[in-house]
């Protein structure tokens, strides 16, 4: 791109953060009022939307790779990102080009002013309109035969809620974002059960009774089927080494059992694959999709999702996670116990968010301690980030000794020491960097590795 491109683009992002100065606004009155003035685009389109506590952005992706590898031209929109903010809309995999977004801001700001100045309802907020923008790119642009559809924060008041799917699928739910969703898991749950649209069909990860009952209560009322993992369908780990594993998968559609190949680590992702399977059962079935078993096979193992058990160095072992909550730490801990070998020995690099359950993911952490040597922790540079005081306190009183906890000022400088400090090491010891994945955003420009796909 030349130079005065690159400056409308620098201009057009520059535009859009800026509407961050309007917080949350949770309500759907001012999407439906400028999708209402464009004639409702997003109705030319048909969605997967997918909601969820964990998972929601590799089940995403798992579904984006099978869809593609049958052929099918797959629109993808997540958050957030890691590196480029292109990474949130995609078509068949490639990031919304420069041009398309600065030219879809320009035609997007017009309604932004409209809005506030005609709807009474306000000034649209940045993830309204980044929204906005996927569904224009998608109906008016590229013109996918699905768009992977994945909301942002909850689920019934999101902005993503404007949509009628094809397929809803809610992945689990855990305790997080309290300060919107409600302080318990049914609350949480009625919450994301909001995206269940009448007669759509719904698949879910859940397994707990309290949650479940709030989902089928929610499906029932709109007379909608809900597939839930553990019943209609379920996954089961058959081995698993760093960067593969092999899963079982069965579901009420099929007549036998069939052995998947995973690049991914970690029993969650054999749960958030079977979630993806069984979506795709469920469209196969009812709605005519044609996905051959070599396709779903090849759609699988292809799959990635950049900072969840990530390996950026395997020499020195270097491994990057996104737990940014309590169920995403209980994951890790999962997965490096199973990874690990006794002698292996962990270092931790932790940073988070003030606003999160700090003191419950340090007790959730210590599942690992047994093998962990240190954990250190550091703040970045990021406008919720906690500050190290803060992570100290939530560490000690997480049940940490103070003895095993380390403060790190700069944790570019540890990691460049760290690295080459241990690269003649023979393996035993890992570095495994965790926590926000806005931390881990950054954490991984430092690496020299490819962005694929990037969502929380």
């Amino acid at each position: 791109m030349n130079a005065e491109g690159l400056e409308g683009y620098t201009k057009a992002l520059d535009w859009l953060h800026g509407l961050l100065r309007f917080g949350q606004k949770p309500g759907l009155e001012r999407m439906q009022w400028m999708l209402g003035q464009l004639g409702n685009p997003e109705r030319r389109l048909a969605f997967i939307h997918v909601a969820g506590t964990n998972g929601k952005g590799s089940t995403c992706s798992y579904l984006s790779h099978m869809l593609m590898e049958a052929g099918y031209s797959v629109g993808m929109f997540t958050s957030p990102y890691l590196i480029d903010f292109r990474e949130r809309i995609r078509y068949n995999g490639a990031m919304i080009p420069q041009a398309d977004l600065v030219e879809l801001v320009e035609q997007a700001r017009v309604l932004v002013e409209r809005c506030e100045a005609e709807s009474g309802f306000g000034s649209p907020t940045e993830f309204e309109v980044i929204t906005l923008i996927a569904i224009l790119y998608f109906a008016n642009v590229t013109r996918p035969a699905v768009v992977v559809w994945e909301t942002g924060l909850g689920g019934r008041l999101d902005s993503t809620n404007v949509v009628f799917p094809i397929a809803t699928v809610i992945t689990n739910i855990g305790m997080d974002h309290m300060d919107v969703l409600g302080n318990s898991l049914p609350e949480i749950a009625r919450e994301k059960a909001g995206i269940i649209k009448p007669g759509v069909p719904v698949i879910t990860g859940e397994r707990r009774a309290e949650v479940l009952a709030v989902l089928q209560e929610a499906a029932d009322r709109s007379r909608s089927t809900l597939y839930r993992i553990g019943s209609h369908f379920d996954a089961e780990q058959l081995q698993e080494r760093i960067g593969e594993q092999q899963i079982r998968y069965r579901s009420i559609f099929r007549r036998a059992e069939s052995e998947y190949r995973l690049a991914m680590n970690g029993p969650h992702q054999a749960e958030n694959a079977a979630v993806s399977l069984m979506t795709i059962d469920v469209l196969r079935n009812y709605l005519s999709y044609l996905l051959e078993e070599e396709e779903i096979v090849r759609g699988l193992q292809q799959t990635r999702w950049p900072g969840r058990l990530e390996v950026v160095s395997p020499r020195p072992m270097v491994m990057l996670d996104g737990a940014h909550n309590q169920e995403g730490i209980e994951a890790l801990v999962a997965s490096l116990n199973r990874l690990t070998k006794p002698n292996t020995r962990l270092h931790l690099l932790f940073s988070g968010l003030a606003d999160k359950p700090l003191k419950r993911m340090a007790e959730a952490l210590r599942g690992l301690q047994t093998n962990v040597e240190t954990v250190r922790l550091t703040k970045f540079d990021f406008p919720r980030a906690a500050e190290t005081g803060q992570l100290q306190e939530a560490f000690l009183a997480g049940g940490w000794e103070a003895a095993r906890l380390d403060i790190v000022s700069d944790w570019r400088q540890f990691l460049a020491s760290w690295v080459k400090d241990n690269r003649a090491a023979n393996g035993d010891d890992w570095l495994v960097v965790c926590g926000s994945l806005y931390f881990i955003a950054q954490v991984r420009t430092f690496f020299p590795t490819t962005v694929e796909e990037a969502g929380e």
